[in-house]
């Protein structure tokens, strides 16, 4: 039996994926489907919001602007979150520029030894969040068409992110980095100079178009998941369960299910029910853009798995941020 569970957690990885291929076979027709819905949803939902979006942020961290706040405004930063002024270029794009971009942020402080582990654990538990465009353009505007309940979503998101990043700053307060030595503001980040508009807006759109690629992989990849999560009858049934438990619809339960996942797609779904269930509808979606979803949880760990830092302080950030903020939202609403 002990060797039976030993192989078992040896070769599940080769497990999981023999079963995906097997699923895609299987469902393939739906599956195709999916992918295109996916590249759809991308094209028409995500990238017409956030490219130029991603455009402006790059050249934004082209110039000294983030930099020089940073050092300007050390001392609230220091006393609030507990992190170096320097970190205001994490907290300020990881608020205006939307999932993954934080992460890559707090990796790059890192990685240059501006910020130590420590700190960059702080940062990570609420510098990555769902960007201002998204949540009023896509949310409010386009799936929801409502701009007074996308700006609620907003402010409720960007101050609980706050509020966690408050509560992280007691994060191993007490505790010190070995290898690490205290570095005064310097050398480590400063900003490339404007010397070729051209080169730099060429970069800056080559980028944005990388960092939007890699969007589009996860959900066209995550669509095709849920598809035979769908077409196997495993969301239904758990649905079922959850219906049978707690009497919450079906519909909102399966679109729950999906946000949980991959968060594009399911804040499609939760809006289709929206006229139905307003209130709960809002509040989930609230939720579900704290949280971010088991796709952008992905995406998080696949960068800052490079230097190291820790998955646990990002993912107890994101649950305390969906939280607050649905006491936030429902406050406001």
């Amino acid at each position: 039996m002990n060797f039976f569970v030993v192989s078992l957690k040896r070769n599940l990885f080769t497990i999981v994926f023999i079963i995906f291929l097997i699923s895609l076979l299987m469902f393939s027709e739906n599956n195709i489907q999916a992918a295109k819905s996916g590249l759809i949803l991308w094209s028409t939902k995500v990238l017409p919001c956030l490219f130029p979006f991603f455009v402006a942020t790059e050249l934004l961290c082209r110039t000294n602007l983030a930099y020089n706040l940073g050092k300007l405004l050390n001392t609230p930063i220091k006393k609030f979150f507990n992190v170096p002024g320097e970190s205001f270029l994490a907290i300020f794009l990881g608020i205006i520029s939307g999932y993954p971009v934080g992460a890559k942020v707090v990796c790059n402080l890192k990685k240059n030894k501006i910020i130590s582990k420590i700190e960059a654990e702080r940062l990570i538990a609420f510098t990555n969040n769902s960007g201002p465009l998204f949540i009023l353009g896509t949310i409010g505007i386009v799936m929801l068409n409502n701009k007074k309940i996308g700006t609620i979503l907003l402010i409720s998101h960007i101050v609980s992110a706050l509020l966690v990043g408050y509560f992280f700053s007691f994060w191993k307060k007490d505790k010190l980095d070995i290898n690490f030595k205290e570095i005064c503001f310097s050398s480590n980040l400063t900003p490339i100079k404007l010397s070729n508009i051209g080169e730099i807006l060429g970069d800056s759109i080559k980028n944005a178009i990388t960092s939007l690629l890699s969007i589009c992989g996860y959900i066209v990849l995550f669509s095709v998941i849920l598809s035979i999560l769908n077409s196997s009858g495993i969301i239904n049934i758990i649905s079922s369960i959850i219906f049978n438990l707690s009497r919450i619809p079906e519909n909102v339960s399966n679109s729950s299910i999906t946000s949980f996942i991959e968060l594009t797609n399911g804040l499609n779904l939760l809006s289709l029910i929206y006229i139905n269930y307003p209130l709960i509808t809002v509040l989930l979606i609230s939720f579900f853009l704290g949280f971010g979803g088991f796709c952008v949880l992905l995406q998080v760990y696949s960068i800052i798995s490079k230097e190291n830092i820790s998955i646990k302080p990002y993912v107890l950030g994101k649950v305390l941020q969906g939280l607050f903020s649905v006491i936030i939202t429902f406050i406001m609403i």
